[in-house]
């Protein structure tokens, strides 16, 4: 048996980052992430966002990888979603994501954060904060065509 901890923090946006998650309705698409989440033999610690996009923090199993997961999570939500009534100005995620490998030590700090998401962007934009969370994992930045 192998024994594995590989911690990600993912952002995933609305297609042209727009405003289409309405609170009303958020949890059970949250719900729903989470059971894709489990199909693929995965652990979501904590999914939290705003109507432009969420955060999932989760542990990633050995045998799959972070796209595939990512594209999963995106294909089948999407479909769940157009096929539900509950998110009518809804056209789809956006074609990028973001993930950044986390530490176990840092893992309560990023639940924190993803917990806070509707405190955190009364201060700050989205595209503001997913810039500076690619910039502060040392990656570089390229302005998407969905800006």
């Amino acid at each position: 048996m192998s024994y594995t901890v590989s911690l990600f923090h993912i952002v995933i946006g609305t297609h042209q980052r727009k405003m289409s998650i309405n609170e009303k309705h958020k949890t059970e698409l949250y719900k729903y992430i989470w059971g894709i989440i489990e199909k693929c033999n995965c652990k979501l610690i904590c999914i939290n966002g705003i109507p432009d996009h969420i955060h999932l923090l989760v542990d990633l199993n050995s045998t799959i990888s972070i796209a595939q997961l990512v594209r999963d999570i995106k294909r089948s939500s999407s479909l769940w979603i157009k096929s539900s009534e509950y998110f009518p100005l809804f056209d789809g995620w956006g074609k990028e994501y973001a993930a950044f490998s986390c530490s176990k030590s840092m893992s309560e700090q990023v639940q924190n954060y993803i917990k806070n998401q509707e405190e955190h962007h009364s201060k700050e934009e989205f595209i503001s904060e997913y810039q500076r969370l690619i910039i502060k994992h040392g990656l570089c930045y390229h302005k998407s065509s969905e800006e």
